[in-house]
């Protein structure tokens, strides 16, 4: 998320020039940032539990396809994921409209 923040700040500096507020900035970068990991969470749980009839001979006394760990785990990686997005949503909503636009004509 922070490579693609900073390949958009020419993007970004001239929606803020036009009237984009740091909020709406923030917000769809973070929005960029979670529709990646439910791409991500979509494609993933599915295969993972899939995959658990592999797992059934390999773990013992616990059982592969605990419904708790397919709730849980996806929660807290969406949450990890809104944390990871929050620092490049901050640098977004601080872009420098005129310092942004001058960057790439040096």
């Amino acid at each position: 998320v922070a490579v693609r923040v900073r390949q958009r700040e020419r993007e970004i500096g001239i929606r803020m020039a036009l009237g984009a507020t740091a909020r709406t900035m923030a917000a769809a970068v973070v929005g960029e940032g979670l529709r990646q990991a439910g791409a991500g969470l979509l494609v993933g749980v599915p295969a993972a539990y899939a995959l658990t009839r592999l797992l059934d001979g390999l773990v013992y006394g616990v059982s592969p396809r605990d419904p708790l760990t397919f709730v849980a785990l996806p929660l807290l990686l969406a949450a990890v994921a809104a944390a990871a997005c929050y620092l490049p949503a901050r640098r977004a909503a601080r872009v420098d409209p005129v310092v942004a636009m001058t960057a790439d004509s040096r």
